[in-house]
């Protein structure tokens, strides 16, 4: 047996540049990479040499020798990718650039510092021949963005990219400024006048409503508001949720809206060793939810979420997996669809088992209202149907779920930076590869640059940030070294007394280090990973060494 790539795969592709023998597909030159939902080792190719596994950053890679049982089905899913392998051409790429007749330090200012930030200060430092200096902003006092406030706290395996994250952060000729605003602290303007190029690589920030009526009802939540709070992000954690009726619907069927059902619906014993928020700890312990509706506008063959969450809801203790529709054999024409087909009939086939919890997974539904006067009270859906062509027509049909709490995870949303052009439509700064143009005469903006969600969506895993925060990283160098980019009037020693005089608040890596620490030890004495501070001004006591009230 080969090595397996398991359910925490981020699609970093970090073992893919490390692997000998060239088995771990698709590759980030492959166009199959853009959508894969993770990297697949062939095993027939495989020569277990362990190279992938000292790479991987999240510990998704498993020799053969540790395939547990609950493993066993990422061995069929690895081996099915090679027995279709779809076609492997590459896309188009940024050809690499010369940066030897360039003169000075190129300075590069990073708004955020989570995955896509991470990656393009990474990309910049490892680009040959490159002197760099980068400036990294972030509002928060920690940094880590989506790693640290949007993965689930019961995937500890993808948070620990983290120290990954940290260590790129912690390079030479990288400054980082926590707990800074650009547009409060700072303006866009000051930041660029003291660098050549600044990249806002701040994630998606906003949601998409679902547009009905009631959506404004008390009990009717965005489902990226609760994984905030849950994941004790300061501006979210004094939210409150209902969780005193006995059921919840989650609209949208992403790997998002089955985290939210794992959370929910799962038993509160299991997140006892996470990072959860200690406020969400105790708010799950005391829910009487027992059932979690996953409501989909389309058939099962169309859920966007990925197999590997797909099966990881079969394994929660005392939680029955149901589905109101199984998947159409016409639909599963390559083995790993057959394999996700499977897994969804087997749900569709079960019956619930008195006592159990429950996450159904309804099919062929569109909200079309939230009910209720004072508060929600449940939710009114069309029933679609499948037509011959394999899309969905309305039946003439309508039903209501009861329900006390409606949490919509329909996509998230970039939101407008000031001063700079904005796709409202798509919620992204347009751009052409990473570089920010107006999108009515295609002009590039001179010297702005976007990376992540911010740029392309918010589509993909962590990892997928990679290659897409390197195509910035890549332009940014490439309009550098044609002399596209203005000269900065100001040095980074300027920039960083700038900041320091608006925000005497300002916190560093220093700063960061002493609040993770504090929070791992607050954590080991509840038997848990960390205690997240999640008030702003204790997280900032906390790193600058001022007294603090104990967490929790």
């Amino acid at each position: 047996m080969a090595h397996v790539i398991t359910q925490p795969c981020c699609n970093d592709a970090s073992c893919v540049a490390v692997c000998p023998v060239d088995c771990i597909h698709p590759s980030p030159r492959e166009r199959a990479f853009v959508r894969t939902e993770m990297l697949f080792i062939d095993p027939d190719a495989c020569i277990d040499c362990g190279a992938c596994v000292d790479e991987c950053p999240v510990d998704a890679i498993v020799p053969p020798e540790d395939v547990t049982p609950a493993l066993e089905p990422f061995v069929a899913i690895n081996a099915a990718y090679y027995s279709d392998r779809p076609g492997s051409a590459a896309p188009d790429v940024v050809e690499p650039v010369t940066v030897a007749a360039t003169s000075g330090p190129l300075r590069v200012a990073v708004v955020g510092s989570g995955p896509s930030a991470c990656y393009v200060v990474d990309a910049l430092n490892t680009i040959r021949g490159l002197d760099v200096e980068i400036t990294v902003l972030e509002r928060l006092p920690a940094p880590g963005g989506l790693v640290r406030y949007g993965v689930a706290p019961d995937h500890a395996a993808t948070k620990s990219i983290a120290t990954l994250f940290g260590r790129t952060l912690g390079k030479r000729g990288c400054t980082v400024h926590l707990n800074t605003e650009v547009g409060v602290h700072v303006t866009h303007d000051e930041v660029l006048r003291h660098h050549h190029a600044v990249v806002y690589a701040s994630g998606a920030n906003g949601d998409r409503p679902l547009g009905v009526p009631g959506e404004g009802l008390p009990g009717s939540v965005s489902a990226r508001d609760f994984v905030l709070w849950y994941n004790g992000h300061p501006d979210h954690a004094d939210a409150t949720f209902d969780l005193s009726g006995e059921r919840a619907v989650v609209v949208g069927n992403g790997n998002v809206a089955l985290d939210v059902a794992r959370v929910l619906a799962g038993d509160v014993a299991r997140l006892i060793g996470t990072d959860i928020a200690a406020h969400a700890l105790e708010a799950l312990a005391a829910s009487r939810i027992r059932e979690v509706v996953v409501l989909g506008r389309r058939g099962p063959e169309h859920a966007a979420f990925s197999t590997p969450e797909l099966l990881g809801l079969g394994n929660l203790a005392g939680v029955d997996v149901t589905a109101s529709h199984s998947f159409e054999a016409a639909h599963a024409n390559d083995e790993l669809t057959r394999i996700r087909a499977s897994v969804l009939n087997r749900y569709a086939a079960a019956q619930p088992t008195p006592g159990n919890r429950r996450i159904h997974l309804q099919f062929f539904g569109s909200p079309t209202g939230i009910l209720g006067d004072i508060r929600t009270e449940g939710l009114r859906i069309d029933v679609n149907e499948r037509t011959a062509e394999g899309g969905i027509s309305a039946s003439g049909r309508s039903e209501t779920v009861p329900a006390d709490l409606v949490i919509r995870s329909v996509g998230f949303m970039g939101r407008p930076v000031e001063g700079l052009p904005f796709d409202h439509a798509r919620g992204v700064l347009p751009n052409r590869n990473g570089a920010v143009v107006d999108p009515d005469s295609g002009v590039q903006v001179r010297g702005v640059y976007t990376a992540g969600w911010l740029k392309r969506g918010p589509s993909g895993v962590i990892g997928s940030n990679r290659a897409c925060s390197e195509a910035t990283a890549v332009q940014i160098v490439a309009d550098f070294a044609s002399g596209k980019l203005a000269v900065p009037e100001g040095t980074s020693e300027q920039f960083a007394d700038l900041v320091e005089q608006r925000q005497p608040e300002r916190l560093d890596l220093a700063g960061w280090k002493r609040l993770d620490s504090h929070e791992r030890k607050a954590g080991r004495k509840v038997g848990r990973p960390r205690l997240k501070a999640v008030d702003r001004s204790e997280m900032v006591d906390i790193a600058l060494g001022r007294q603090a009230s104990p967490i929790g």
